[in-house]
């Protein structure tokens, strides 16, 4: 049996091997009209931050977060870093996206205060301009922990954030406030 009329198209074969493997992935994911809620984010931003004390009064400090977009404008990268409380220094980083199968704002956070990633869910309500949603970490103790967070955008280079969480009677308090104000 003759083999040269195979070895022929052999190599034309080989290179459409390439070509059919790509025709079967779907299209690589892009930016959304979602994603702009993250891009909103991007930048520096100086954090004045109110940690609520265990006789209710706020602790303030300060920091600063900044914010990059990763992966091709799919997420949101976090930088955090400033002090929990005066003297007492605090970094985190986080990242978040927009899951399109779930239709929610999905993220990870880590920080110097805590042992563990947390995850979070979060919802975006384009008429209240607010993105609220709840985090599944580990408290200081080790504890299993769920918390809710509400970010507001009240104007153009401002954000407020608050985070609620049991409280020592176990309903809910305000835990945390952060405002944000964004550097030009």
């Amino acid at each position: 049996m003759n083999r040269l009329p195979v070895l022929r198209w052999l190599p034309g074969v080989l290179c459409l091997v390439p070509a059919l493997a790509a025709a079967q992935m779907p299209p690589m994911p892009t930016p959304g009209p979602e994603h702009e809620i993250l891009k909103a984010d991007v930048g520096t931003w100086d954090a004045a931050v109110e940690l609520m004390g265990p006789d209710g009064n706020a602790i303030a400090s300060k920091g600063v977060e900044t914010n990059t977009l990763g992966c091709n404008g799919m997420c949101l990268v976090t930088q955090f870093n400033g002090e929990l409380m005066p003297g007492m220094m605090f970094a985190g980083a986080g990242i978040t996206a927009y899951d399109s199968k779930a239709k929610k704002y999905v993220g990870t956070w880590s920080d110097s205060m805590t042992a563990g990633l947390a995850s979070s869910e979060s919802t975006w309500d384009a008429g209240s301009k607010k993105l609220s949603g709840t985090m599944k970490s580990t408290d200081p103790m080790g504890q299993p922990s769920t918390s809710r967070s509400v970010v507001e955008y009240p104007a153009a280079g401002k954000r407020l954030m608050t985070l609620y969480a049991p409280g020592p009677d176990g309903k809910e308090a305000v835990m945390m406030r952060i405002t944000y104000t964004k550097r030009p």
